[in-house]
């Protein structure tokens, strides 16, 4: 059995989240997806919109997706391909070059597919009038205006 993991927030589902995990899946057997919890988020500047719960069970949902398991740090990865038995990692074609995922060839395949052209949730957040948090600071726009910071 070929075993795929992936890792991402999978906030604001969308047909690009979908897509990629239906090429994910067709790459083997077995999909796992490695879902951000609302701590890792936070180290790493991200405010989703759903919590973790949320965004496992919706994925969890996805006829795609065998196993889903939270992403908690950036150095978890290589005890996950070896727990898991993993075969393939698959990432976004964003990530291609960068030392982030490629380490983990000594491990396992790591496949950069591409990005479904014309969606992203950052797009969808600004198409909203949304923007990520900056510096802990969600920007949310008011009527009639382009942004009001709110703090936590």
């Amino acid at each position: 059995m070929k075993r795929i993991l992936t890792y991402g927030t999978y906030d604001l589902l969308h047909y690009g989240h979908i897509r990629l995990l239906q090429r994910a899946k067709a790459l083997g057997d077995y999909l796992i997806v490695a879902v951000s919890t609302d701590e890792f988020n936070d180290i790493k500047g991200k405010k989703a919109y759903h919590n973790y719960e949320t965004r496992k069970k919706m994925l969890e949902a996805i006829r795609y997706v065998d196993l889903v398991i939270p992403e908690e740090n950036w150095e978890q990865k290589i005890n996950d391909v070896k727990e898991y038995h993993v075969d393939t990692v698959v990432m976004g074609s964003d990530w291609a070059g960068s030392d982030r995922f490629d380490y983990l060839k000594d491990y396992c395949e790591v496949i950069y597919l591409d990005r479904t052209e014309g969606i992203s949730t950052t797009k969808i957040k600004r198409d909203l009038g949304l923007q990520e948090p900056i510096n802990g600071v969600d920007q949310i726009p008011e009527p009639g205006t382009k942004t009001r910071k709110i703090k936590k």
